[in-house]
């Protein structure tokens, strides 16, 4: 009795009622996806543990910053370190929404105002650390190419390894959108793919037609004979994957084995990470995820000195409305490209001529901000 005594007191009734609300309106009204929601979930629940599991409606502004000082002082689950800031400041930030949210709701609008929900703010110095733009290292051009060329070919599952890393590069879709895409999304005449957001988990369920980034004709040769392999050897047709699960049965050892490939997607982007990882470790590289390759097109695109209407449609390809994005996000310089400019400008007795004016310039600057701002 004692031991489901203390089981249901860390279970309110109320708050049960209230979250499942909150969680609805999450998904339904704000259109937040179901992992989003998930995770304001335990957010939630972490705050109702750090006050005893008391009644929401009793809400404390001493409540909110000891809901801090014990995030602080958490440890990660399965690491055992400190929570990073970043995490600390996701978990504070959905539980100052829930509780804007219930300020709202009958019968807490007495007990919460919206400004004490501002105590579950983290300090300005643990924000900046949380925010902090961290670059991770990013392929080149040339190492995908070595990954790709070196990459054994011999088997159906060898060959769709090979193939998913070539069609990252060519295409620069999203790891969740490539375990999703049927062959008959692909047009490799018209050099295009269609994104079909009912089918295809693309981010944002966004519908946009994509077509190959110009990465060499030996890379795009990799995916033709891919695809060419599912539908004459494999008698694949429109609906299969494009790169489909690994088919794995018991071997005369009694053990798991991959024996080949069938007709079913990949439930997530898992396998294909770890793809990635096995092929550039096996090719004596790092790991590099298959986003970073979104990065490796920006800096392609430096490399090819676009014009503006290129650059524009360059950025649109990667599924960005607005070339801003594309080049804040993606476009960054690393350090050693940037010594190796600045290096040589400093060599120069004259600067080169720019190739478009100040005023020009200045029109382009001014038609980014507004459309980053639309």
């Amino acid at each position: 009795m004692k031991q489901e005594a203390r089981t249901l007191a860390k279970h309110h009734p109320k708050n049960e009622r209230m979250k499942r609300k909150y969680l609805a309106w999450l998904e339904e009204a704000r259109r937040r996806s179901p992992a989003t929601a998930d995770q304001a979930a335990a957010a939630i629940a972490l705050f109702e543990k750090s006050t005893g599991w008391k009644d929401f409606a009793t809400f404390r502004i001493e409540q909110a910053i000891k809901f801090k000082r014990d995030l602080n002082t958490a440890l990660h689950e399965k690491t055992g370190k400190p929570l990073q800031k970043a995490t600390i400041r996701s978990r504070l930030l959905d539980v100052k929404a829930f509780f804007l949210w219930l300020a709202d709701q009958q019968g807490y609008r007495s007990a919460i105002r919206y400004a004490d929900c501002e105590y579950f703010n983290p300090s300005a110095n643990d924000a900046r650390v949380a925010t902090a733009r961290r670059e991770r290292p990013v392929p080149s051009l040339e190492q995908i190419r070595h990954v790709i060329a070196s990459a054994p070919h011999k088997t159906a599952i060898e060959q769709r390894d090979r193939a998913v890393i070539a069609w990252a590069l060519l295409t620069g879709m999203r790891d969740a959108a490539i375990a999703s895409l049927p062959i008959g999304k692909v047009n490799l005449e018209r050099r295009e793919v269609d994104q079909d957001a009912r089918i295809v988990k693309t981010k944002n369920s966004k519908t946009m037609t994509t077509f190959f980034f110009p990465v060499g004709d030996d890379v795009e040769a990799v995916v033709a004979e891919w695809i060419a392999y599912l539908k004459t050897e494999l008698h694949f047709g429109d609906s299969d994957p494009l790169f489909p699960q690994t088919e794995v049965t018991i071997n005369a050892d009694g053990e798991f084995s991959a024996s080949g490939l069938k007709r079913e997607f990949w439930t997530s982007a898992t396998a294909i990470r770890r793809i990635f990882r096995e092929r550039f470790e096996a090719a004596g590289l790092p790991y590099f995820h298959p986003h970073s390759f979104r990065k490796t097109l920006a800096q392609l695109a430096y490399r090819l000195k676009l014009d503006l209407e290129s650059a524009k449609a360059w950025s649109q390809n990667l599924g960005h409305e607005k070339p801003i994005t594309t080049w804040t996000s993606y476009g960054k310089i690393d350090d050693s490209r940037t010594s190796e400019i600045l290096s040589r400008l400093a060599t120069r007795d004259t600067p080169n001529e720019p190739t478009v004016s100040l005023t020009e310039l200045e029109a382009l600057v001014d038609r980014l901000r507004k459309g980053h701002d639309a």
